[in-house]
Parts: structure tokens; sequence; C-alpha cells
């Protein structure tokens, strides 16, 4: 009789420091974070940030993408808790066009947007009708034409909103160039290669995942001032949400603000805001 009662104390006992530590166990358990990013620079990015969110208990996931539809649609629908990879001009364009309840989080850097040319060293040596190629994404053609029109090869409409610009608002173009803007942003690394036309406006992040180097390949650069801000985009409510606080306040910490600035030394520019 005592050795049952002893035993029965002791099954409770292991029971009890078993249901102890499962409790523990899950008072430690890590929050998922799933953020949809571009390959470079932005998944490369939240590769730097895991491990500062995993002293905080939030384990990140990063879902990389090839285009700019799927990481807004993805979002929209539940799959992503946020996604870094697109700039605040073409975030309201998608909340426009698509109705999206998306808030912008916070800011975290701006790739400025470069020409290129395999036939041309200079802007200055493109010759009266050179086409440009440029991305069919229309909340780019803005922040293109701004570029183009800084460097005295167009002028724009007096009062145009220049992040909302569009080849009509073109005033002037002395140099008659034509601007064909079928393309997938992607696809402008590979048209560069390819020598088609005459040059080629390339998004930074295509242009470091296709190996150039926006510095020194391209014949003329975004100034670094850009008002292109990259966000970290999530649905509406969710800018409060403690690990989303965390994901930005991580990626604007100075450990990963250096690696922003040695890692793409200006082709990627970190900012705070």
């Amino acid at each position: 009789m005592k050795k049952w009662v002893a035993g029965v104390i002791a099954a409770t006992s292991i029971f009890g420091l078993a249901a102890c530590g499962s409790s523990t166990g899950g008072s430690e358990e890590q929050k998922e974070l799933v953020v949809g990013a571009s390959n470079i620079p932005h998944a490369e990015i939240l590769e730097e940030v895991k491990p500062i969110l995993e002293e905080k208990g939030i384990e990140l996931k990063i879902e990389t993408y090839q285009d700019y539809i799927l990481p807004n649609k993805d979002l929209e629908n539940g799959d992503l808790d946020a996604n870094y990879f697109q700039h605040i001009p073409y975030l309201e364009s998608q909340k426009a066009e698509h109705g999206y309840d998306f808030e912008n989080a916070g800011g975290i850097h701006i790739e400025p947007i470069g020409v290129y040319s395999k036939k041309y060293d200079s802007l200055e040596d493109l010759p009266e009708g050179a086409t440009i190629l440029m991305s069919n994404s229309v909340a780019d053609h803005g922040r293109i034409l701004t570029l183009l029109e800084e460097k005295d090869l167009i002028t724009l409409k007096d009062g145009v909103d220049k992040t909302k610009a569009t080849l009509e608002d073109i005033e002037e173009n002395p140099k008659k160039l034509k601007f064909d803007y079928e393309y997938e942003a992607a696809l402008l690394p590979q048209l560069y290669e390819n020598e088609e036309g005459d040059a080629v406006l390339i998004n930074s992040n295509y242009a470091i995942d296709a190996g150039l180097n926006p510095l020194k390949d391209s014949i003329a650069i975004e100034d670094k001032n850009s008002p292109y801000v990259n966000v970290i985009a999530v649905n509406k409510g969710d800018e409060d949400k403690e690990e989303i606080k965390a994901l930005v306040e991580a990626l604007r910490s100075d450990e990963i603000q250096e690696f922003i600035s040695n890692e793409w030394d200006g082709a990627v520019v970190p900012v705070k805001e």
C-alpha cells in the first residue's frame, strides 16, 4: 500500500514538473513574423535582422519575390504580415488602383535609380532620337522623368507633381528622345546586356541582382536625397503591433544601417524616417 501511494505521489510529481516545463516553454515560445521582400537588397537586409529579432522572441521568416505585384496581393490576403520592396509613391499608387488598405510602417532605405548604356558614356552623348527603355510601372515614370529633367534632357510642364508625372507631362524634349515603357522592371538588366535601346533606366535592386554596380556602371544616377524611400508596408492597424515595431526598430538600428552603407557603398542609402 505504501509503495502504491509512493508511486502515485512520484507520478504526480513528475507530471507536475512536466506540466510546469511545458508552461514555461509556452511562455518563451517565439512569435513568427512573415515578411515578403525582393531578393536584393531587401531580403539580404532582412537576413541581417534575423538575430536581432530572435533576441526579442520573434522568428523572422522571409518570402522572396521577383515581381512588384504578388507581394501586395499576398499581404492583403494574409499570407504575409508585412512586405519590404516598394517605395512610397508606388505604395500609394497601388492603394489607389487596387483599394489596398495598407499603411506605411516606416521608411528604411533609398535605392537610387540609374541610367545605363552600352553605347554611350554619358547622357550628353545620347543622339537625337535616342530610344530610352524604362519599366511599365507608371509609379516610376515620374521618378525617371524627374531624373532626366535634372540632367537637362527634358523639361516637365509647370505645376506638375513630379512624383506623378507621365510622358504626357513632358513640355520640352530637345533631343526628341523616344520612350519605350513596355517592360517588366526585372527584365531591364537583360535588355541592357543585350544592348537594346540607347539607354536603360534600371532600379538599383534589379541592377545589383544582375551584378551591376549602380555607382560605377551607370552613366547617371538619381540623387541620394530622393523621396522614393523603400518602406515596410502592413495592413492597416498592424503598424502598431509589437512585432512590426520591433522589425522597423531593428532595420533602423545603427548596426543594420552600417551594414547597408558598407555592403552597397552608396548604391543603397539607409534612412531613419
